[in-house]
């Protein structure tokens, strides 16, 4: 797996993950309802009145917070600007909801102030995680929550590992530990350690299972092999592999695609992190 950075988000990424919001959002239907359920109650608990969803991509997280915590302020932070403008467009003139192209590493905004921090897998692209959740708690009102998703590791998430098993050698660079990037935060004893430097307190982690839905419709394979030559793995690799290699890989893919096809889609089993923390109250 190749390093995923900030700038990717900034440009083609970003703007690739724009085009394909319904796809993506769809391989997350397994995690998102779960993660939406622990935040708003871990909100009513401590009367959350302003939560910031920190890569909020086209918006689906923030909209969800919104209508699972009444009353709370939303705010929702992309560095993509094409994402926002998804987010801005899907939310209309919704009350309590803005959004905002901005970098979270570096986010401030005095006239908004979280209680709550909210991140579906928008967290493991920091260049310096130390700092960038330094800064967030700094950000955040004395007693704030902290709840994010993370994936566990590659080897446990068939879609990434599958793939990647296909790729030719020399289109499978394998990136530091902790490097940023999908899998940055795998390793639970990194990310404890990560948060603990950066000041966060009462940290706990939980695994969840879900289905990683690739591929539906009249042709699940056709759209799993469609997703998969925008979104991920295959796609960084087709980039830069042509000919017969191409052609053996497409092959490869779509087997591995039709192997995983059941009840009219295709899914992967796939593992996430769900870690929650607390800034001090004082």
């Amino acid at each position: 797996m190749t390093m995923t950075l900030m700038q990717d988000w900034q440009g083609k990424t970003g703007d690739v993950w724009a085009d394909e919001w319904l796809r993506t959002d769809r391989t997350f239907e397994g995690l998102h309802r779960l993660l939406i359920d622990r935040a708003a109650d871990i909100a009513y608990r401590n009367d959350v009145r302003a939560i910031l969803d920190i890569g909020c991509g086209a918006g689906s997280t923030t909209l969800a917070l919104a209508d699972g915590v009444s009353g709370a302020r939303l705010l929702g932070i992309d560095i993509s600007e094409a994402l926002v403008g998804i987010s801005r467009a899907r939310a209309g003139d919704a009350p309590r909801i803005a959004f905002a192209v901005a970098d979270a590493s570096r986010w401030r905004d005095p006239a908004f102030v979280p209680d709550m921090l909210f991140s579906r897998h928008g967290v493991m692209f920091f260049d310096d995680p130390v700092a960038a959740f330094e800064n967030l708690r700094q950000s955040a009102r004395p007693g704030a929550s902290l709840i994010f998703s993370c994936f566990r590791s590659v080897e446990e998430n068939r879609w990434a590992s599958g793939i990647g098993a296909l790729l030719p050698d020399m289109t499978a660079p394998v990136p530091p530990p902790g490097a940023p990037g999908p899998f940055a935060f795998a390793d639970p004893a990194h990310v404890e350690h990560l948060l603990a430097a950066s000041g966060w307190t009462q940290t706990a982690v939980e695994p969840v299972d879900f289905p990683y839905v690739a591929g539906a419709g009249h042709d699940p394979v056709a759209d799993a092999m469609s997703y998969f030559q925008r979104i991920g793995p295959a796609a960084r690799a087709l980039a830069s592999i042509s000919g017969e290699a191409r052609a053996t890989f497409l092959r490869r893919l779509q087997d591995f695609c039709a192997a995983h096809l059941a009840g009219g889609v295709v899914r992967f089993p796939a593992a996430a992190w769900i870690w929650t923390a607390r800034k001090a109250s004082a």
